[in-house]
Protein backbone atom coordinates (compact mmCIF):
# COMPACT_ATOMS: atom_id res chain seq x y z
CA UNK A 1 0.00 0.00 0.00
CA UNK A 2 2.68 2.27 0.91
CA UNK A 3 3.83 3.02 -3.05
CA UNK A 4 0.40 3.94 -3.98
CA UNK A 5 -0.21 5.60 -1.24
CA UNK A 6 2.75 8.18 -1.19
CA UNK A 7 1.84 8.21 -5.33
CA UNK A 8 -1.40 9.98 -4.72
CA UNK A 9 0.16 12.61 -1.77
CA UNK A 10 2.28 13.95 -4.10
CA UNK A 11 0.21 13.99 -7.18
CA UNK A 12 -2.41 15.69 -5.00
CA UNK A 13 0.02 17.88 -3.66
CA UNK A 14 1.08 18.78 -7.18
CA UNK A 15 -2.30 20.02 -7.31
CA UNK A 16 -3.46 17.05 -9.23
CA UNK A 17 -6.87 16.78 -7.03
CA UNK A 18 -8.65 14.71 -9.53
CA UNK A 19 -5.84 12.21 -10.62
CA UNK A 20 -4.95 11.81 -7.14
CA UNK A 21 -7.34 9.19 -6.52
CA UNK A 22 -6.23 7.41 -9.47
CA UNK A 23 -3.59 6.03 -7.29
CA UNK A 24 -5.24 4.84 -4.26
CA UNK A 25 -8.36 3.24 -6.45
CA UNK A 26 -6.90 -0.36 -7.04
CA UNK A 27 -5.66 -0.42 -3.88
CA UNK A 28 -8.68 0.31 -2.03
CA UNK A 29 -10.99 -1.77 -4.34
CA UNK A 30 -8.61 -4.87 -3.06
CA UNK A 31 -9.59 -4.36 0.25
CA UNK A 32 -12.25 -5.68 2.84
CA UNK A 33 -14.97 -3.38 3.02
CA UNK A 34 -15.23 -1.46 5.96
CA UNK A 35 -11.63 -2.51 7.21
CA UNK A 36 -9.60 0.22 8.53
CA UNK A 37 -7.71 0.98 5.84
CA UNK A 38 -10.64 0.34 2.81
CA UNK A 39 -12.57 3.59 5.11
CA UNK A 40 -8.98 5.35 5.26
CA UNK A 41 -8.37 4.84 1.35
CA UNK A 42 -12.13 5.45 0.51
CA UNK A 43 -11.87 8.72 2.44
CA UNK A 44 -8.79 9.98 1.36
CA UNK A 45 -10.27 9.46 -2.28
CA UNK A 46 -13.51 11.07 -1.69
CA UNK A 47 -11.19 13.93 0.03
CA UNK A 48 -9.55 14.85 -3.05
CA UNK A 49 -13.37 14.77 -4.40
CA UNK A 50 -14.58 17.11 -2.45
CA UNK A 51 -11.44 19.37 -3.53
CA UNK A 52 -12.41 19.21 -6.99
CA UNK A 53 -15.95 19.18 -6.69
CA UNK A 54 -15.33 22.84 -4.30
CA UNK A 55 -12.76 24.26 -6.87
CA UNK A 56 -15.51 23.69 -9.46
CA UNK A 57 -18.20 25.55 -7.44
CA UNK A 58 -20.20 22.62 -7.17
CA UNK A 59 -21.26 23.34 -3.38
CA UNK A 60 -23.94 20.63 -3.00
CA UNK A 61 -21.33 18.01 -4.55
CA UNK A 62 -18.73 19.17 -2.65
CA UNK A 63 -21.19 19.04 0.97
CA UNK A 64 -22.25 15.42 0.41
CA UNK A 65 -18.70 14.00 -0.50
CA UNK A 66 -17.37 15.88 2.78
CA UNK A 67 -20.02 14.65 5.21
CA UNK A 68 -19.34 10.76 3.81
CA UNK A 69 -15.51 11.24 3.60
CA UNK A 70 -15.80 12.10 7.44
CA UNK A 71 -17.67 9.70 8.44
CA UNK A 72 -15.14 6.92 6.23
CA UNK A 73 -12.26 8.44 8.13
CA UNK A 74 -14.38 8.59 12.03
CA UNK A 75 -12.86 7.06 14.60
CA UNK A 76 -9.01 6.58 12.74
CA UNK A 77 -5.93 8.00 14.49
CA UNK A 78 -5.27 11.36 13.83
CA UNK A 79 -2.36 10.12 11.96
CA UNK A 80 -3.17 7.12 10.31
CA UNK A 81 -0.41 4.94 8.20
CA UNK A 82 1.49 8.14 8.63
CA UNK A 83 -0.94 10.68 6.69
CA UNK A 84 -2.18 13.69 8.88
CA UNK A 85 -5.59 12.77 9.10
CA UNK A 86 -6.39 15.37 11.89
CA UNK A 87 -5.94 18.50 9.20
CA UNK A 88 -8.21 16.67 6.50
CA UNK A 89 -11.10 15.95 8.91
CA UNK A 90 -10.91 19.91 10.23
CA UNK A 91 -11.34 20.69 5.97
CA UNK A 92 -13.81 18.40 5.93
CA UNK A 93 -16.31 19.44 9.06
CA UNK A 94 -15.71 23.05 7.56
CA UNK A 95 -16.98 22.14 3.87
CA UNK A 96 -19.41 19.91 5.10
CA UNK A 97 -20.74 22.85 6.97
CA UNK A 98 -19.76 25.95 4.44
CA UNK A 99 -18.99 24.53 0.92
CA UNK A 100 -18.37 28.06 -0.12
CA UNK A 101 -15.76 28.50 2.09
CA UNK A 102 -13.61 26.22 -0.50
CA UNK A 103 -13.63 29.39 -2.87
CA UNK A 104 -12.26 31.48 -0.08
CA UNK A 105 -9.27 29.33 0.97
CA UNK A 106 -6.75 26.74 -0.48
CA UNK A 107 -7.13 23.02 0.50
CA UNK A 108 -4.66 21.65 2.53
CA UNK A 109 -1.60 19.56 1.57
CA UNK A 110 -1.51 16.22 2.59
CA UNK A 111 1.76 15.11 5.29
CA UNK A 112 2.74 11.61 5.34
CA UNK A 113 5.02 11.06 8.47
CA UNK A 114 5.16 15.01 8.90
CA UNK A 115 6.77 15.70 5.21
CA UNK A 116 4.64 17.33 2.75
CA UNK A 117 5.42 14.65 0.34
CA UNK A 118 6.24 15.38 -3.50
CA UNK A 119 7.37 14.08 -6.13
CA UNK A 120 11.41 14.43 -5.77
CA UNK A 121 10.62 12.58 -2.57
CA UNK A 122 9.12 9.38 -3.82
CA UNK A 123 10.75 5.85 -4.02
CA UNK A 124 10.68 4.79 -7.88
CA UNK A 125 7.95 2.61 -7.55
CA UNK A 126 5.95 5.21 -6.05
CA UNK A 127 7.10 7.74 -8.85
CA UNK A 128 6.14 5.48 -11.32
CA UNK A 129 2.11 5.11 -9.89
CA UNK A 130 2.36 8.52 -9.98
CA UNK A 131 3.79 9.24 -13.47
CA UNK A 132 0.94 6.82 -15.04
CA UNK A 133 -1.56 8.49 -13.13
CA UNK A 134 -1.11 11.99 -14.68
CA UNK A 135 -0.39 10.31 -17.83
CA UNK A 136 -3.66 8.84 -18.09
CA UNK A 137 -5.24 11.62 -17.01
CA UNK A 138 -4.02 14.07 -18.98
CA UNK A 139 -3.71 11.51 -22.37
CA UNK A 140 -0.07 11.12 -22.92
CA UNK A 141 1.31 8.29 -23.93
CA UNK A 142 1.86 5.98 -20.45
CA UNK A 143 4.25 3.78 -22.23
CA UNK A 144 6.75 6.39 -23.16
CA UNK A 145 6.46 7.32 -19.11
CA UNK A 146 6.80 3.56 -17.89
CA UNK A 147 10.02 2.80 -19.96
CA UNK A 148 11.53 6.06 -18.59
CA UNK A 149 11.08 4.57 -15.24
CA UNK A 150 12.53 1.52 -16.71
CA UNK A 151 15.46 3.41 -17.65
CA UNK A 152 15.63 5.46 -14.23
CA UNK A 153 16.04 1.84 -12.54
CA UNK A 154 18.66 1.03 -14.66
CA UNK A 155 20.66 4.26 -13.76
CA UNK A 156 19.96 4.27 -10.11
CA UNK A 157 23.22 2.84 -9.59
CA UNK A 158 25.24 5.28 -12.00
CA UNK A 159 25.55 8.97 -11.61
CA UNK A 160 23.09 9.25 -14.43
CA UNK A 161 19.76 10.60 -13.29
CA UNK A 162 18.05 12.30 -16.61
CA UNK A 163 15.24 10.25 -16.72
CA UNK A 164 14.15 10.07 -12.91
CA UNK A 165 14.49 13.97 -12.96
CA UNK A 166 12.42 14.65 -15.96
CA UNK A 167 9.93 12.19 -14.30
CA UNK A 168 9.64 13.93 -11.48
CA UNK A 169 9.36 17.25 -13.34
CA UNK A 170 6.45 15.24 -15.33
CA UNK A 171 4.47 14.52 -12.25
CA UNK A 172 5.69 17.85 -10.04
CA UNK A 173 5.34 20.95 -12.61
CA UNK A 174 2.25 21.45 -14.28
CA UNK A 175 2.70 24.41 -15.65
CA UNK A 176 6.09 22.70 -17.67
CA UNK A 177 4.46 19.63 -18.12
CA UNK A 178 3.80 19.41 -22.21
CA UNK A 179 7.25 20.41 -22.19
CA UNK A 180 8.75 17.80 -20.02
CA UNK A 181 7.29 15.24 -21.50
CA UNK A 182 8.20 16.11 -25.60
CA UNK A 183 12.01 15.95 -23.52
CA UNK A 184 11.09 13.10 -22.19
CA UNK A 185 9.61 11.67 -25.06
CA UNK A 186 12.78 12.36 -27.19
CA UNK A 187 14.96 10.60 -24.67
CA UNK A 188 13.38 7.54 -24.55
CA UNK A 189 13.38 7.30 -28.47
CA UNK A 190 16.88 8.15 -28.71
CA UNK A 191 17.74 5.08 -25.88
CA UNK A 192 15.33 3.10 -27.67
CA UNK A 193 17.20 3.54 -31.24
CA UNK A 194 20.88 3.14 -29.20
CA UNK A 195 19.38 -0.23 -27.56
CA UNK A 196 18.28 -1.43 -31.15
CA UNK A 197 21.44 -0.71 -32.71
CA UNK A 198 23.47 -2.87 -30.00
CA UNK A 199 21.45 -5.34 -29.99
CA UNK A 200 21.51 -5.37 -34.32
CA UNK A 201 25.65 -6.53 -33.41
CA UNK A 202 24.78 -9.71 -32.08
CA UNK A 203 22.24 -10.48 -34.72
Amino acid sequence: MEHALTAGVAVYNAGEHHAAHDAWEATWLELERGTADERFLHGLIQFTAVVYHGRRRNWSGARKLATSAGEYLEGLKPEYRGVDLATVRTYLSRVAADPESTERASPPGLRYEGERLTAETLSLDALAIAADVVAEEYGFDEEVLARAVDYARAEEATARSQFRSLVVDFVGTPERRNLVYTRLRDHVRRRRREETDVEGLFE
